[in-house]
């Protein structure tokens, strides 16, 4: 029974437990790309290594989130928090302890675990608590205070590599964890959803996950192993097809993880059309921008972590205006300039030399990539929100949540062997900086492809867009590692 009041105390505790829960995994996903440089020479790691660091978490946060938030519906939202946050904070000691790459990836993996737990079920509990004239209140103050945490992910990464070690950016989270833990434990009260019936659709979770791991060991490994090589062919064949056995068994099984009508919308197969591109863009150039300023232009990583704060700044000060704007005008025009500006901020990023100052060559590209995010993120989201049933509000941006950590997933296994930054090149500031010219003009390409597509298939509603669908599931989180982009409504997904 949602009773607690935003003032109360116990209200207060909650929110407060469900901020640093979300804000450890944020704060994970933007300081691990910050410490890559560090993480290889510590290693003597070649990039495909440094790859996996990143996707291996990536892949188990992808394929597990949708069962997570289903198994938190069924056995208890803050049973499943806990675990989750349990399970995060000992694969981060186990990261941080980790004697050898393979270890590394293996812990992240398991970092990844945790996440999709932990990143459901805290606004679930939100929703599940909170009155509901008070939910828009704590689901705001969470957004806003879990873009701060997003903001600060890269200074305190930064500054933790530069002053001691790697290893002190996964150590970070294991006081805040115990803190989540006791405050939870203590304060949060459990909640399901007495609606959902019927088995969790574990063979489906364990499909699409798989099938993941397939496509992106053989995107990642192919240019060194070679494409026709058999473990290559065998892993993207073997991937290929456990995404069609989980597409199969979505169609056939009686209680399905994703409900494939979902689709049955243009507007939503076109949102997440364009949402897989433009992540993807975005995912594959961020991922390889901090490894550009630490080895060619010579930044710290404290440096390379603070040049990326106009981003946030940008999103949290603009993101739900730009919603508030979509509201009024429809979402087409947004959607179609949005990815467009998002381009130029990538085209941008081919400015940054050896040679340069962060005036002149980083910050005019971060700028307009924040403008254009903020553009683009919020008529995005409430698209994929408004072009569903409202029973499958929360579905929905669930999935639209995920095809943009899907795609960032594979533009990192795809973009640097594309750009022909493969191997040690990324030691090579001369090769390095030549791939990574080629890889943000390929970025903004696909932005720019975004923008079109958006422009010819992304239709206005004939009224007003409604974006307070059903009101049992919660205002989810944008794609993006940055705060939802608008405020929830009184009712929201």
């Amino acid at each position: 029974m949602a009773t607690l009041s935003y003032g109360s105390a116990t209200g207060r505790w909650v929110l407060t437990a469900t901020i640093l829960g979300s804000g450890i995994a944020a704060i994970d996903a933007t300081v691990v790309g910050i410490a890559l440089p560090a993480i290889g020479r510590s290693f003597d790691a070649d990039l495909e290594t440094l790859q996996w660091v990143v996707t291996s978490y990536t892949l188990a946060l992808a394929g597990l989130l949708l069962i997570a938030g289903a198994l938190g519906d069924r056995y208890g939202r803050r049973r499943i928090f806990l675990v989750g946050v349990v399970w995060f904070a000992v694969a981060s000691v186990l990261c941080g302890a980790a004697p050898d790459a393979p270890t590394l990836i293996a812990a992240r993996a398991l970092q990844g675990v945790g996440a999709a737990l932990l990143t459901p079920g805290s606004l679930a509990i939100l929703q599940a608590s909170f009155r509901p004239e008070d939910r828009s209140r704590a689901i705001g103050a969470w957004s806003g205070l879990g873009g701060v945490a997003t903001a600060i992910g890269p200074f305190l990464g930064g500054w933790l590599v530069g002053a001691a070690s790697w290893r002190l950016i996964f150590a970070i989270n294991v006081p805040i964890a115990v803190v989540v833990i006791l405050l939870t434990s203590r304060h949060v009260p459990e909640s399901r959803d007495t609606t959902a019936t019927g088995p969790v659709d574990v063979p489906g979770g364990t499909l699409v996950t798989l099938g993941l791991v397939g496509v992106t060991y053989g995107l990642i490994e192919g240019h060194s192993l070679g494409w026709t090589s058999p473990a290559v062919l065998t892993s993207l064949c073997g991937g290929v097809l456990l995404l069609a056995g989980f597409v199969w068994w979505e169609r056939r099984t009686a209680h399905p993880m994703l409900p494939l009508d979902l689709f049955a919308s243009p507007q939503f197969s076109a949102t997440n059309v364009v949402t897989f591109v433009v992540y993807g863009a975005i995912g594959g150039a961020l991922f390889l921008l901090p490894i550009q300023l630490q080895q060619v232009s010579g930044y710290t990583a404290l440096q390379a972590g603070v040049s990326l704060l106009p981003v946030t700044a940008i999103m949290l000060a603009l993101s739900a205006r730009s919603g508030a704007l979509a509201a009024r005008i429809g979402p087409r025009l947004q959607m179609s300039v949005g990815p467009v500006v998002v381009g130029l901020g990538m085209a941008l990023f081919a400015r940054i030399t050896a040679s340069g100052s962060y005036v002149l060559e980083v910050l005019p590209a971060v700028t307009v990539l924040g403008l254009g995010l903020a553009t683009t993120v919020a008529p995005l989201t409430s698209t994929a929100l408004s072009s569903a049933r409202s029973s499958h509000a929360g579905m929905a941006s669930a999935v639209n949540n995920d095809v943009a950590r899907a795609a960032g997933l594979v533009a990192v296994a795809v973009l640097p062997a594309a750009a022909g930054i493969t191997g040690t090149a990324y030691l090579d500031p001369s090769r390095l900086s030549t791939g990574f010219h080629t890889a943000v003009l390929i970025c903004a390409a696909l932005c720019f492809v975004a923008g079109a597509l958006a422009a010819a298939t992304i239709r206005n509603p004939p009224h007003p867009p409604a974006t307070a669908p059903a009101p049992d599931k919660p205002w989810m989180h944008c794609a993006v590692d940055a705060p939802p982009p608008a405020p929830a409504p009184a009712h929201h997904p």
